[in-house]
């Protein structure tokens, strides 16, 4: 039996142990402050099918994004990379990305996050706007395991990853968080409201669930 390689990170937060699998940083076991080091291990073996499982997946991934030939995507368009030796910060012009050479991937990122408050902002401001709801601010942030989120005082946060996924998913997270302005739970009333607001949502919710793995650099 092949043994899994894997990481072990101590949260004060975490409850519980967790073990997560991450495409470009693999197994990851989360443990709580006071748990013993054995836990890990004991974690990996009694997890290991499901382990497996979700490491082949991301094989798959990664080499759908391997496939993706110099490219990454944005809205649900396709823009072009074109490396140029010396660049430190991306550039857009028209469908071509200029990028620094070698491993843009931090780079990227950080194009993604200066994009996704531009884009997110926008159509926040317009949802809100016809819903007659306010937020009382926005972040963007790296979430690995939520797409956004709402809290009680109307603070908006959102993955800038949404911004691989075609524009009418987006669209969707964000009426998904603007109808948290008015209900919090994920009651019956709830998606009711979205559905009021974003008739389509179960198709792009679908979306999301089966292609949120896709959506990294």
């Amino acid at each position: 039996m092949t043994d899994i390689a894997y990481t072990v990170r101590r949260s004060a937060r975490a409850q519980r142990v967790r073990v997560n699998v991450h495409a470009h940083t693999g197994v990851e076991v989360v443990l709580p402050s006071r748990a013993p080091d054995r836990a890990a291990a004991t974690a990996i073996s009694e997890l290991r099918p499901w382990i497996e499982r979700r490491l082949a997946e991301v094989q798959d991934v990664l080499t759908q994004i391997a496939e993706r030939r110099g490219t990454v995507p944005y809205l649900g368009s396709d823009l072009r990379l074109v490396p140029q030796a010396g660049r430190q910060r991306v550039h857009r012009e028209g469908g071509h990305l200029l990028v620094p050479d070698g491993d843009p991937r931090q780079a990227l990122e950080r194009f993604y996050r200066r994009a996704a408050r531009a884009e997110i902002a926008r159509r926040l401001d317009r949802a809100t706007e016809r819903s007659g709801t306010t937020y009382s601010g926005l972040t963007i942030r790296a979430q690995r395991t939520r797409w956004a989120s709402c809290s009680a005082g109307g603070r908006m946060s959102f993955n800038w990853r949404l911004l691989l996924a075609p524009e009418r998913v987006l669209e969707y997270v964000v009426w998904h968080e603007v109808c948290h302005l008015q209900v919090l739970d994920h009651s019956p009333r709830f998606w009711a409201l979205v559905e009021r607001h974003w008739p389509d949502y179960r198709e792009d919710r679908a979306w999301l669930s089966r292609n949120g793995a896709m959506l990294i650099l």
